[in-house]
């Protein structure tokens, strides 16, 4: 595993700040990092944009065999510009 940048390791990734290139080494760190904490319920923020980062976080996830389900976030917790993320333990 690659290091996770200086984030707080809490649940929620908000990637307005990373470049394209970044985000899918970023995205994996990051939910290995959750998981090794315990932290299984994850919030990624994509923003609602174009939806081109979406569909990239979302296939991501797609890829990974400790991704229980994923779902885009309620409206309070930031509708189609957040996806919930479920992982095992």
């Amino acid at each position: 595993m690659t290091d996770v940048p200086e984030l707080p390791i809490d649940g929620v990734l908000d990637l307005h700040t990373f470049q394209a290139r970044e985000v899918k080494p970023l995205v994996n760190d990051y939910l290995d990092a959750c998981r090794e904490r315990g932290i299984l319920d994850v919030r990624i923020i994509h923003g609602k944009g174009t939806g081109a980062l979406r569909e990239t976080v979302h296939a991501i996830l797609r890829r990974r065999a400790d991704v229980v389900g994923f779902r885009l976030a309620s409206e309070d917790s930031g509708s189609w510009g957040a996806t919930i993320v479920r992982l095992e333990p």
